[in-house]
C-alpha cells in the first residue's frame, strides 16, 4: 500500500501557496538556468583507457610518498602499522553496514566496545561512546551535551582552539534560541587566565580548551577544573590522542568531557578525511552522551554477547528526547585507531609521543637559530610549533615547495596578527636527515 503523508487538498493547498499549478511545474527548470547546448566532455573511452587518464590526472598531485610534510594543525602524518591496513581490509569489516540495526554482528559489536574501553583508558574517562563524524562535531556535541545538562546557554571557548573547530561550534549553536559563545582570549600562545575568570559567571554551560593547543603549546590545566566547577560549569578538554602517551589525561585534570580528532590513531591524512572523533565522560552523564554506545552482556546460555545499549539519537527516540541528530558513527575508522592502539600498546604509545616532543623541540632550537626565524612563543609545547618569519609566509612556503617540502601552515589565515607565523608539525616519521633538510632550505631563503 503506497503511504502519501498529505491529501490532495493539502497537496493544492500547498502548491497554489507555492505558486505553481501543479507538482511536475514544481520540478521545472527555469528556462534562465537551461544550458542549451550539449555538455562539453570528451569522447568516450575503454576501460583501459580511461585508466591511462585517471592515472595521468593523478600524478598531478603530490602527497606525503612524494614530499617530505611539517603539515599539522588537526590532520597528521603519524606512522601506520601494517596491521591496521591489513585488518580493515578485511572483507567483514570493511563491507559492514553502520550498525543502526539490533542485529548487527557480533564481531563488529565487539570491536566498538574494544574502542570505547581504549578510548577510556586513554582519557581517564569512565564512559565513551561509539564515535563520532570528527575532532570538530565531537567538540560540538560537547557544547550541546554541557547545555542540557546545566540548562545554560552560554559556552566558552579559547581562540587557542583550532579555528575550524570553533567555527563548528558556532555553526551548531546558531539554530539554538539563546545561544551564546564568548571567546577566551590568548597571550604568548595560551588561553589567558584573567580573561577566562572575567568571563566565567554562573551562565556558563561549559569552558572549552585544547590540549595541547592549536599553536601546538601545553596549556596550564592544573586546578582549571575546580575554577570551573565553582561556578556549576562544566570542563570540557579537546586532546590530542598521541600526546596522551606521557601528558596527563583529561580525567586526571577534572574534565567531564573529554573529546578529540581521533585521525592520528592508524588513519591516514588522506586529503582531510574520513576521520572519527572520539567522545568520552563520566558515568553519571552517560545518558546525555551523543550517538550510541555498545555495551557488553550474556545471552541465554551465559556466553559473553554485545549489544547497541545506548542509541539516543532521534532517528531511535522522540526527537525531542534525543541528545543529537548525528545518523552514524565511525566505525571502520573507530577500528583502525582501535588496531593502532592495540599494536603499539602502552609503551609503544609512549615512545610514539616521547619520539614526536623530542624531534619537534629539536627542529625548534635549531629553526630559531637562523638568521630572520625566531620563537613566536616561550611556552612548553608537544608536537608543533609557532616560527616568526622575517620574510613573508607565502614566499617562504612557495620556496620549501619547490624543494618538495610541505613547510607548515599560515597563522596569518586564521589569526590576523600572526601575518609572518609559520606552524610546524612534527612527529615520530622524521628522521634527522628530515630536519636538517628543512633548516638547510630554510637558511637559503
Amino acid at each position: 500500500m503506497e503511504y502519501i503523508p498529505n491529501t490532495a487538498a493539502e497537496q493544492n493547498e500547498m502548491l497554489e501557496t507555492i505558486g505553481v499549478s501543479s507538482f511536475e511545474a514544481l520540478l521545472e527548470i527555469p528556462e534562465a538556468f537551461r544550458l542549451k547546448r550539449p555538455l562539453s566532455l570528451p569522447p568516450a573511452l575503454s576501460q583501459m583507457e580511461l585508466r591511462r587518464e585517471m592515472l595521468d590526472l593523478s600524478r598531478k598531485n603530490r602527497n606525503m610518498d612524494d614530499m617530505l610534510s611539517f603539515l599539522g594543525g588537526g590532520s597528521y602524518d603519524h606512522f601506520i602499522p601494517s596491521t591496521v591496513d591489513h585488518v580493515i581490509s578485511r572483507s567483514e569489516f570493511y563491507t559492514a553496514y553502520t550498525p543502526y540495526q539490533a542485529e548487527l554482528s557480533q564481531g563488529l559489536l565487539q570491536t566498538i566496545y574494544e574502542y570505547q574501553t581504549m578510548v577510556c583508558r586513554l582519557t581517564g574517562m569512565e564512559v565513551s561512546g561509539a564515535s563520532l563524524y570528527d575532532g570538530a562535531s565531537a567538540l560540538a556535541e560537547a557544547a550541546l551535551m554541557a547545555m542540557r545538562l546545566t540548562k545554560r546557554q552560554t559556552i566558552l571557548i579559547a581562540r587557542s582552539v583550532h579555528p575550524h573547530h570553533r567555527q563548528v561550534v558556532s555553526t551548531y549553536l546558531s539554530g539554538l534560541p539563546g545561544s551564546c559563545i564568548r571567546e577566551i582570549e590568548i597571550n604568548d600562545g595560551q588561553f589567558s587566565m584573567a580573561n577566562l575568570e572575567k568571563l566565567l559567571d554562573d551562565q556558563v554551560a561549559a569552558v572549552l580548551i585544547q590540549q595541547p593547543n592549536f599553536f601546538g603549546g601545553l596549556e596550564a590545566l592544573e586546578g582549571l577544573a575546580d575554577l570551573i566547577h565553582s561556578k556549576g560549569s562544566l570542563f570540557v578538554v579537546s586532546a590530542d590522542p598521541i600526546s596522551l602517551g606521557i601528558l596527563k589525561t583529561p580525567g586526571e585534570y577534572g574534565a567531564d568531557i573529554a573529546v578529540g580528532e581521533g585521525q592520528a590513531m592508524g588513519n591516514a591524512m588522506s586529503f582531510g578525511g574520513p576521520n572519527l572523533g572520539f567522545f568520552a565522560t563520566r558515568k553519571k552523564m552517560i545518558r546525555q552522551i551523543p550517538g550510541r554506545i555498545v555495551g557488553a552482556t550474556t545471552d541465554s546460555r551465559g556466553q559473553s554477547g554485545y549489544c547497541l545499549t545506548l542509541q539516543t539519537r532521534e532517528q531511535h527516540i522522540k526527537r525531542e528526547r534525543a541528545t543529537s541528530n548525528i545518523c552514524t558513527n565511525q566505525a571502520l575508522n573507530a577500528l583502525a585507531a582501535s588496531v593502532y592502539l592495540a599494536t603499539l600498546g602502552k609503551q609503544g604509545l609512549r615512545e610514539v609521543a616521547t619520539l614526536c616532543l623530542a624531534q619537534s623541540h629539536e627542529t625548534q632550537k635549531k629553526i630559531a637559530a637562523l638568521p630572520g626565524y625566531s620563537k613566536a612563543f616561550n611556552g612548553p609545547f608537544f608536537k608543533e610549533f609557532v616560527i616568526k618569519c622575517e620574510k613573508p609566509i607565502n614566499q617562504v612556503l612557495e620556496k620549501l615547495l619547490e624543494a618538495n617540502i610541505f613547510g607548515g601552515i599560515d597563522l596569518g589565515k586564521y589569526y590576523s596578527k600572526m601575518e609572518n607565523h609559520l606552524l610546524i608539525c612534527v612527529t615520530e616519521k622524521h628522521r634527522n636527515e628530515d630536519i636538517d633538510r628543512l633548516v638547510t632550505q630554510l637558511s637559503d631563503l
